[in-house]
């Protein structure tokens, strides 16, 4: 049996502890200033609701649906497509990032 969260607050930091690094908190001052100031940080944010949003959104569903690893929600719901393969190209990208992060 899978643990779950105690409550949804402690998911909430959880989740964007993880998605959000200092990196980022760094990073986006420069970013901001450089690129234009407010029109940067409004065509961030549009980029931001339209496509991650979305991805979030999808990953939880399914993380929901299927209670499996990404490997095997992607086996469980496309079992006879190439979408089985998104799982395993979600672990080679946590991969990638945990990798980089690290060094």
């Amino acid at each position: 049996m899978r643990e779950h969260w105690g409550s949804r607050v402690g998911f909430i930091f959880a989740a964007a502890g993880s998605a959000v690094g200092l990196g980022n908190i760094w990073k986006f001052p420069h970013m901001a200033g450089q690129n234009g100031g407010a029109a940067f940080t409004l065509i961030y944010l549009i980029c931001i609701l339209l496509v991650g949003v979305p991805i979030v959104i999808a990953e939880f569903a399914i993380g929901r649906k299927t209670q499996l690893s990404p490997v095997g929600a992607f086996k469980k719901l496309a079992p006879d497509s190439w979408w089985k393969n998104v799982g395993y190209l979600g672990v080679a990208s946590a991969f990638v990032i945990l990798s980089f992060y690290s060094v």
